[in-house]
């Protein structure tokens, strides 16, 4: 029988190597996130395993699963744990290897596999681990499922029926590469700067992207999981000020800079400026509705209120939905309305048929954004991006809060923002006008200017965004308001980045 896993265990002790170690909290709303070592140990990760494989079958799926590592000293080693606990549950499991999370999704098409679990921390900071996990593709787990799977595991209830098996999948890559490029090449030469951080995705993104007919410059390409120069994460400054230093160089028409893990792609224009996914949204959203019409495109509450209010998108009648922020509710809403694309701020986009398969892939985001720019051959990235409104904005901010407290913080912010707008209260001196509570809180006032405080589903932080539509002044007044607000809980700490 196997152990029933526990909460804490001290390192460098028998019971350390003789028992599983999950701490609660790592199971987050649509994936799974641990400090290897002090959160969860290898027999933790094996406990995992034997949960997800028991909750395939309580669901009715047949237990066959694709396995994928990303590019980190103890990902390898993790899976493994994993897959040695799946086939303890039944499991016939296919190891992709090294992978980036969208060759993974793909793998449940190509392999015609039901469930897929992708061990990697994505652009967490060295010392995470987590598995990404979905049992109806393109879809991943969301909540139900999330709690179902930590009910399972912390209770050690598994249902361990053993008779799983082990297949390694050799050169997967070139499937995956050949499925991205067998396409028209670039009518137009365009010279683009890649960079990864040193991440996973720079095993694939220069073959790629020249396969398509780009000139591309590698930046950071050479796979180090020590992430020597920055974190591979296309929101973090340093990542972006690298790829405006390359570009501004090398005379690039455009930066792309891809996240550890593979499935979000940041964009940095002709000129050096970076520009916000959400707003790289738009840009897409206003070339696709001229190729396929009438079009439904989803966004979460993080990104700019310009997919309502543009008047190229108005005129070109497109309908926009906001949901929830995160992978799995934006995936998941994409497909419920049959949109032709999910857009979030983070820089995870999600594409339909006949663009994408429904999951987030950094690579067809990127080629999304090429497409952009060879059917538009006399404009520039950075005319595209003042072609759209002005709007000031905020990247995402994130003062730190415990993972233990933090829904409770966010729900005493939400109750303060409705008590005000319910009060007649100004915000900032204006009236608030409208309250979007689908996901934490987001106001917005009488000119247009919002903002939002939402817990993040992946670290012990809340989520900080502001834009408004009328003036810097006016986006640091509501930052200030917002922050006001905030910080009338003393448990909330300072941020990773402010304005």
């Amino acid at each position: 029988m196997f152990p029933t896993p526990q909460p804490l265990l001290v390192p460098n002790t028998y019971e350390y190597e003789s028992a599983p170690m999950v701490k609660p909290t790592g199971f987050r709303e649509y994936d799974a996130r641990w400090l290897f070592g002090k959160e969860i140990n290898l027999m933790g990760i094996q406990a995992l395993g034997m949960g997800l494989g028991t909750l395939l079958g309580e669901r009715g799926v047949k237990r066959e699963i694709v396995i994928g590592h990303d590019y980190r000293s103890y990902s390898a080693s993790i899976k493994l744990a994993l897959a040695t606990g799946l086939m303890a549950a039944g499991c016939k499991v296919h190891d992709i290897g090294l992978a980036i999370t969208p060759m993974a999704y793909f793998a449940q098409f190509a392999l015609d596999v039901p469930a897929v679990a992708m061990v990697t921390a994505s652009h967490n900071e060295n010392g995470w681990t987590g598995v990404k996990m979905g049992m109806n593709r393109p879809l991943t787990f969301g909540p139900d499922e999330m709690s179902r799977l930590k009910e399972i595991v912390l209770a050690g209830a598994f249902d361990l029926c053993g008779g799983g098996s082990y297949v390694f999948v050799e050169k997967f890559p070139d499937t995956y590469v050949a499925d991205l490029t067998t396409r028209p090449k670039l009518k137009h030469p365009l010279k683009v700067v890649a960079a990864c951080g040193n991440g996973t995705a720079g095993a694939f993104a220069e073959r790629i992207l020249t396969a398509i007919g780009a000139e591309v410059i590698p930046l950071d390409c050479a796979l180090d999981h020590t992430f020597p120069r920055y974190n591979p994460n296309p929101e973090d400054m340093k990542m972006l000020h690298a790829i405006r230093d390359e570009v501004l160089r090398t005379g690039a028409d455009v930066g792309l800079g891809f996240d550890g893990d593979g499935d979000r792609c940041g964009v940095i224009d002709d000129t050096g400026d970076e520009i916000f996914a959400d707003k790289v949204g738009v840009m897409l959203a206003r070339d696709l509705a001229k190729v396929y019409p009438k079009p439904t495109f989803v966004v979460d509450v993080k990104s700019t209120g310009l997919y309502h209010s543009d008047p190229a998108l108005q005129a070109l009648d497109v309908t926009t939905d906001y949901w929830k922020t995160g992978h799995s509710y934006i995936k998941a809403r994409v497909n419920q309305l049959s949109a032709l694309a999910g857009f979030e701020k983070s820089g995870h986009y999600f594409f339909n048929a006949p663009i994408g398969r429904g999951y987030d892939d950094g690579f067809v985001s990127a080629i999304a954004v090429l497409d952009m720019l060879d059917r538009n051959p006399g404009m520039k990235m950075s005319a595209l991006k003042t072609a759209l409104p002005k709007t000031w904005s905020s990247p995402t901010m994130s003062p730190h809060c415990d993972d233990e407290i933090k829904y409770g913080v966010c729900d005493k912010v939400i109750a303060r923002l409705m008590a005000m707008k319910d009060e007649g209260e100004t915000l900032a001196g204006h009236p608030i006008t409208e309250v979007n509570t689908v996901n934490g809180i987001r106001v917005t006032t009488d000119d247009g200017t919002w903002g939002l405080i939402r817990v993040s589903s992946n670290k012990p932080e809340l989520v900080v965004v502001i834009e408004s539509p009328v003036s810097e002044t006016r986006y640091r007044d509501m930052f200030h308001a917002m922050d006001a607000v905030l910080r009338e809980n003393p448990e909330v700490g300072a941020y990773n980045q402010t304005i």
